[in-house]
């Protein structure tokens, strides 16, 4: 066996090179950003610098950026406390907070008849299937489409959205909530009045520093056209993967998905077994959202749209990015294949 191939970009993605750079220097910085004095302001600026270059790579310039610990929290103080509707599809982060009253149709599409209530993702953490947004949504959580497919807060029309900085090559532990300007939420965390008075503590220099630097860098590889081999190599997967007559079915193939992003069905094959017998064979994959990988369950998400409870706990999502090769991939049809051939036969 060859060496492991990480195929779980969507759960986290490979910290990048100017990420780390921006870190290793940060931490060389004494100040507070909230102190006056020359240490303090060397850190202020920093933070500052990474907040526009964040709001540069979201398309948020002039709108509200402010850093939390990661989008579960950003999720929280968008939603809680503003009755705000969602649909089933939508990350736990997101329904904790939210009635699960919208529709959902069998290719994913929420239905919303109530924009300036309702709260709803851009791109699905498991399947890739893209929403169109209304204008005057609420709430959108921007996190896995962020660097990956074009958009900008701006154009959206949307009050609030939130990102994660690890998604997208940056350090674990920090997010953005990005607010329209004028738009007043309150704050959850309340201290020192750090972040626009919406955040208080002090601010994770490192990790801010990381994710600006991520940001800028991911805006720049989706501009030059990173994406498209990987898209190309997500489709490659799937001919050889569903195209064999054996009964897996990708999930989302008929509407717009990130270009990443595979979620296969394969009847009577448990997603976590699947994921264990990969990771064996030497590749890291995922039955659905990391957050909830570790909970022997059906996918919330697939029986939302009308899957039933065998194939939602049957299902394997693959989320490749621009570190992986063709040979890769190809090595993981093989061993995959094998493996379901293999339950089969047991299972005949």
């Amino acid at each position: 066996m060859g060496s492991r191939v990480y195929l779980d970009w969507n759960a986290t993605s490979p910290l990048r090179a100017e990420a780390r750079a921006a870190m290793l220097e940060a931490m060389d910085l004494v100040g507070n950003p909230s102190s006056v004095h020359a240490e303090g302001r060397a850190a202020r600026a920093l933070v500052e610098r990474a907040r526009a270059r964040v709001a540069a790579a979201l398309g948020a310039e002039g709108a509200d950026v402010v850093f939390v610990s990661g989008a579960t929290e950003a999720a929280a103080l968008a939603c809680a406390g503003r009755g705000l509707l969602c649909a089933e599809v939508e990350h736990e982060a997101v329904s904790a907070w939210c009635a699960p009253e919208l529709a959902v149709d069998a290719c994913g599409r929420v239905a919303v008849a109530e924009p300036g209530r309702s709260a709803v993702q851009l791109a699905n953490s498991e399947t890739g299937i893209l929403q169109d947004l209304p204008e005057g949504l609420a709430v959108s959580d921007l996190t896995q489409a962020f660097g990956k497919v074009p958009f900008a807060f701006n154009w959206l029309g949307c009050d609030v959205g939130f990102v994660s900085a690890h998604k997208i090559g940056g350090p674990k532990g920090v997010g953005a909530l990005v607010i329209r300007r004028g738009l007043d939420l309150e704050a959850r965390i309340k201290g020192g009045g750090q972040e626009m008075g919406r955040r208080a503590g002090t601010e994770n220099l490192i990790g801010i520093a990381g994710f600006g630097a991520a940001a800028e860098a991911a805006a720049r590889d989706l501009a030059e056209g990173v994406w498209e081999p990987v898209l190309q190599l997500r489709n490659i997967l799937e001919s050889a993967l569903c195209g064999d007559g054996k009964g897996t079915i990708s999930v989302g193939k008929e509407v717009p998905r990130l270009p990443n992003t595979l979620c296969l069905v394969t009847p009577g094959w448990k997603g976590e077994t699947q994921v264990m017998q990969m990771d064996l064979a030497g590749f890291a994959v995922s039955a659905g959202s990391a957050c909830s990988s570790g909970k022997v369950r059906a996918s919330r998400v697939l029986r939302a749209m009308g899957l039933g409870e065998d194939e939602a706990g049957s299902a394997l999502r693959l989320s490749l990015g621009p570190g992986v090769t063709e040979g890769e991939a190809l090595r993981f049809a093989e061993a995959w294949m094998r493996a379901r051939d293999r339950h089969r036969a047991r299972a005949a």
